[in-house]
């Protein structure tokens, strides 16, 4: 999976969750093969570092926040988007949230942030971009799923594996409506990778034991999830479209 440096010149890319893990590496990369890259984030101020960091070093990239779940926000980010840029050639929905609460201690409330955050939040913006990608008929959209959208989550409790298999479920769909128009949905589906997230909701030690269960025994890095993203949006993929593809080091064989 190489990316040709320039590959994405003249494209613009929208990056959810990009303010750290691996939202920001796919932002860093999209933008380091030459994409108009707009980071977006709920996290202004971490948003905004992150951008900037890679504006320092020539890449055009700019910062909004936006709570993705919020309908209106979402809408008023595309339209700020399309006014400054003209168009967006790219999505990659990588904001959510993980939660580890057990079923039996699962609030209504909580599951309904969950769902709201990664599945409604992916919907919304995927609905918002998709009319301008039609029009154009070119489109291409990865969404994160997780190894939990396959089978059910190592770390995340019920809503979270339910989130993520709606992803996996809406990828589909949309790829299927989408192809005629030039248009290609994919899902990446991450195990355990090496980020914030995973690293504030389980113990070093707890994460050694997963590593050597492993096939490949270590956790992954976020660089390596985003040359998977960088692969499905280029056109080395122009045949793969409403898939997950599994990036684990073999969790689940």
């Amino acid at each position: 999976m190489v990316t040709p440096r320039g590959e994405f010149e003249g494209k613009v890319a929208l990056v959810t969750g990009a303010a750290q893990g691996m939202g920001r590496a796919v932002a860093q990369r999209l933008a380091k093969h030459g994409a108009e890259t707009v980071l977006v984030d709920i996290q202004l101020d971490r948003v905004l570092t992150a951008s900037t960091e890679l504006v320092r070093v020539g890449l055009r990239t700019r910062a909004f926040a936006c709570d993705v779940s919020d309908e209106d926000q979402v809408r008023k980010l595309v339209e700020a988007i399309l006014g400054e840029l003209g168009h967006i050639d790219i999505l990659v929905n990588c904001a959510g949230i993980l939660r580890p609460t057990p079923f039996h201690e699962l609030s209504t409330a909580e599951w309904d942030w969950v769902m709201s955050v990664n599945l409604r939040g992916t919907f919304i913006m995927m609905h918002m971009v998709y009319p301008g990608m039609r029009e154009r008929r070119y489109g291409r959209i990865v969404n994160f799923s997780s190894t939990a959208g396959l089978t059910v989550s190592t770390l995340g409790g019920a809503h979270y594996t339910a989130s993520k298999h709606g992803v996996m479920g809406l990828t589909k769909a949309v790829a299927k409506e989408g192809a005629p128009f030039g248009i290609r949905v994919n899902a990446v589906c991450p195990g355990l990778i090496d980020t914030e997230m995973v690293r504030g909701t389980v113990s070093p030690e707890q994460i050694r034991r997963y590593e050597n269960s492993f096939p490949i025994a270590r956790i992954g890095t976020v660089e390596e999830v985003a040359d998977l993203v960088c692969f499905l949006v280029s056109d080395s993929s122009a045949y793969i479209t409403g898939v997950g593809v599994n990036i684990s080091g073999g969790d689940l064989l």
